[in-house]
């Protein structure tokens, strides 16, 4: 048998071959997510309107872009428990702690529901109310920094492409 000359290591890939997995469009859209989220809790928690014990807790990183999900999907006129979860792409559970939190810190409160005695809704309180106001408030100003950052133009493609990706 005739001795084979060894196989060579294979080359390490390049590094613009491997580029790709940390600029891929769904990690683009998690930091993207991430940064605007933050932006807006940082704009909330130093808003005059929000109740100074809220905002001590935003400010100390105690209300997360998780708890904003309350914020972002509770009616108005108040939800269930479980048609909050959905809305939020949420289990059940990991919402129900997210309420519990909130209630303790007098966003939301539970109240039965005039519809169905067995079960309850969840609504804002005053106080939820003001912190609402001041996440509309964060977010028009956090979408305006995004259009003076990337120009209205771009801005108005990213948010029509998104909302007809998201669909």
């Amino acid at each position: 048998m005739r001795n084979l000359p060894p196989i060579p290591p294979a080359e390490p890939p390049k590094a613009m071959e491997d580029r790709w997995r940390q600029t891929h469009l769904g990690r683009l859209l998690g930091h993207a997510m991430r940064r605007f989220d933050e932006r807006v809790l940082h704009l909330m928690a130093h808003n005059e309107g929000v109740p100074l014990a809220l905002a001590n807790l935003a400010s100390r990183d105690q209300i997360t872009a998780a708890h904003v999900h309350i914020t972002r999907h509770l009616a108005l006129e108040g939800s269930r428990l479980t048609d909050l979860a959905q809305a939020a792409g949420m289990s059940k559970q990991a919402m129900g702690d997210l309420v519990d939190q909130c209630t303790a810190w007098g966003l939301v409160q539970r109240q039965a529901d005039l519809k169905d005695a067995r079960a309850k809704r969840v609504v804002f309180t005053a106080d939820g109310l003001a912190w609402l106001q001041a996440f509309k408030d964060a977010v028009a100003q956090t979408e305006a920094e995004f259009k003076e950052a990337v120009g209205h133009d771009v801005a108005t493609v990213v948010a029509l492409g998104l909302e007809a990706y998201a669909h």
